[in-house]
């Protein structure tokens, strides 16, 4: 590890290209001390505490902490995220956009274009929005969030969240362009590990200071442990189809058969689907909590409790959810009917398996089966830090005599968890693993190809795609 280290500074270009990703994303980190123009900071921190979790968190979590203190970054880069999401999506009915797909570069540029004016307008809206919410809610003990509320302050705030999430957008592109990696995805994984390793510290020094002995401090570490190496686990795990190709005559030349696989990984979709679960869940919360303000009638109210954040029926529609847009994403990014053709036209097969219709069935219901393990994966990590904290809280279903049954005859450890800060899972987790797991992959491509050793002696880092 210390020689592969070594050679990278070895090698100029892979230096330089280290060191400005390393400096590019120095220049992100220092836009969270920016704060925006207008706001009562203790006000907006005192808010937050009382109002942590949920999908402010998640936002908070991908903007490494901006959101949450109002700074020019505070939107992150979730408008540029969304507006490929977006495009994706349109991707499938529109075909103009299927046809710049398929046109290489020319296509690429033309689709990163359009994704940075999606990411414009995007953050415009969302700049307004959040400039309208924050100038509404009401204020604590240290006074209100913005003591001057006016359009001198929306037209503010509109302008810099947008032009900050643009100067982040242009940063995440040089760093792809120029630096070592995938911007967009450095810029969010430093943001979480900004956050997630002094969180994380501070959590084991408060319980190694505190009531909890020394054997459970180091099992939650082993869980710990054991669950980022779950994690990198099913992150590289691979479904490989054997494929024969047939000896073919191009010219004057006999192609021999070769052999090869085509790889189906467990997590197709990564960490998208989750991220729409959320996102998702946000909607209907809000709503019912308005509609609930205005008609509070019983069946509003019933409603407005089990949608909160980790009520029981709020678990079940983010598993289910999560469940839908797996196999909902995976069918976007994944056609077995147009890869069973392109292996037709090149004379590929698979051992057993007639060429054409039969090959797609048989790479869907591959496919199909690795999604729903993929699936399952997602909703346990996702869950874990939440059943660590706050436990699965099933007394609280209503009517009262189901929730008085589970409170009976379930385990209280269960229903009210451990009382831990978990910082070892949900979305943060898969999100560093991948990210880390892609740029080494990156790193080690380029001492190979200069004949370096690369971190593993012994075999390859497959990346995630």
């Amino acid at each position: 590890m210390i020689e592969s280290l070594q050679n990278i500074f070895r090698i100029e270009d892979l230096r330089r290209r280290v060191l400005f990703t390393l400096g590019l994303l120095a220049v992100y980190r220092v836009g969270k001390f920016v704060p925006l123009p207008g706001i009562n900071a203790a006000a907006l921190q005192e808010w937050f505490a009382a109002n942590a979790g949920g999908v402010f968190g998640m936002v908070d979590v991908f903007t490494g902490g901006n959101f949450s203190q109002m700074t020019i970054f505070g939107l992150g880069i979730m408008p540029y995220i969304s507006a490929s999401i977006i495009l994706q999506l349109l991707a499938v009915v529109w075909p103009y956009l299927e046809r710049l797909q398929k046109e290489g570069e020319v296509g690429r540029r033309k689709i990163t274009q359009y994704t940075r004016y999606g990411t414009v307008v995007l953050s415009a809206i969302q700049s307004f929005g959040i400039a309208f919410w924050v100038s509404n809610l009401s204020g604590g003990s240290a006074g209100p969030i913005v003591p001057d509320p006016g359009p001198l302050f929306y037209l503010i705030t509109a302008l810099t969240l947008t032009t900050g999430c643009a100067f982040v957008m242009w940063l995440g592109e040089q760093i792809t362009e120029r630096g070592i990696g995938n911007g967009i995805s450095l810029i969010i994984f430093a943001g979480i590990v900004a956050g997630l390793v002094p969180a994380s510290i501070g959590m084991i020094r408060e319980m190694v200071r505190g009531e909890r002995n020394l054997f459970q401090v180091a099992l939650l570490l082993v869980v710990m442990i054991a669950v980022v190496a779950a994690v990198v686990f099913v992150e590289r795990a691979q479904r490989r189809i054997p494929i024969q190709y047939a000896s073919r005559v191009r010219g004057r030349r006999v192609m021999r058969g070769t052999a090869t696989f085509l790889p189906l990984k467990v997590n197709t979709g990564g960490v998208i689907p989750v991220i729409f679960a959320s996102s998702l869940l946000a909607l209907p919360n809000a709503l019912i909590q308005y509609l609930y303000s205005a008609w509070p009638i019983p069946f509003l109210g019933f409603l407005n409790r089990q949608l909160n954040y980790n009520m029981p029926l709020w678990d079940l529609l983010y598993v289910g959810l999560i469940l839908f847009f797996c196999f909902f994403y995976t069918s976007i990014i994944f056609n077995p009917i147009d890869t069973a053709e392109n292996m037709k036209r090149v004379g590929g097969f698979i051992p057993g398996v007639r060429p054409g219709k039969k090959t797609a069935e048989y790479i869907d219901r591959v496919l199909t089966r690795l999604t729903f393990a993929g699936a399952i994966y997602l909703s346990a990590v996702s869950l874990l830090p939440i059943f660590l904290i706050s436990g699965f809280p099933l007394h609280m279903l209503e009517p009262a005599a189901v929730g008085h049954f589970f409170n009976e005859y379930v385990p209280r450890f269960i229903l009210d968890g451990l009382g831990l800060q978990f910082y070892f899972g949900g979305t943060s987790l898969l999100i560093v693993v991948g990210v880390g797991m892609d740029t080494v992959q990156q790193i080690e491509s380029q001492l190979v190809m200069r004949h370096y050793d690369g971190f593993l002696k012994k075999t390859r880092i497959r990346g995630r795609r």
